[in-house]
């Protein structure tokens, strides 16, 4: 087996996650807007909000990303996703395999699962620091504000979690959701649900 193989082999749960993401980009983003802007909104981004209006703005970022972990767990299929919830909670010999299966891999392939949470927190950390650094470090916050797109009252904290509902929290989420299909074999190297 040749190194780039073997490499391959070992970052697979973090390919796996690239590979979703890049591939499922417009619909991730799409949620992921929905939360920023809500984001956005509930920071008093846009002027001040009543409280009612906060409670439904959360509800609705919630949604859309318990939308997006059940999308990837699906396959980009929102129903498949919460069919395997479902059969998580209902089939118990389908629970037990699963336990079986992710147990097995845990030990023979820990090496690579503590690799790959290292790399992708690596890349998390990388994400994070570029958002503040354009947060606190560019003029776009006071250009934003300048140009009246965001209240005088807004902070920094409006352009910190909308970037972050657009990449760093959403690729999360894709991460975890790759890796328990990942762990239970089913998300193969190549991408297809195994039958």
């Amino acid at each position: 087996m040749n190194t780039s193989s073997t490499l391959f082999n070992q970052f697979n749960w973090l390919y796996s996650t690239i590979y979703f993401f890049k591939k499922n980009f417009a619909v991730l983003a799409g949620l992921g807007l929905i939360a920023g802007f809500g984001r956005v909104i509930q920071l008093g981004g846009f002027g001040e909000i009543s409280s009612f209006l906060n409670i439904i703005l959360e509800v609705v970022i919630e949604t859309a990303r318990v939308i997006m972990f059940l999308y990837v767990l699906g396959l980009a299929n929102v129903k498949k996703g919460i069919l395997r919830i479902k059969h998580l909670f209902t089939q118990q010999e389908n629970r037990k395999q699963n336990w079986r299966i992710a147990s097995q891999k845990v030990r023979k392939q820990w090496f690579s699962i503590l690799l790959n949470l290292i790399a992708f927190s690596l890349i998390a950390w990388t994400l994070n620091y570029l958002i503040d650094l354009l947060a606190y470090e560019t003029c776009l916050y006071l250009t934003l504000k300048k140009g009246g797109i965001l209240s005088n009252s807004a902070s920094e904290w409006t352009i910190l979690l909308f970037f972050k509902n657009l990449s760093v929290i959403p690729i999360t989420l894709v991460f975890e959701a790759v890796f328990l299909l990942w762990i239970t074999n089913k998300y193969q190297i190549n991408n297809r649900l195994q039958a």
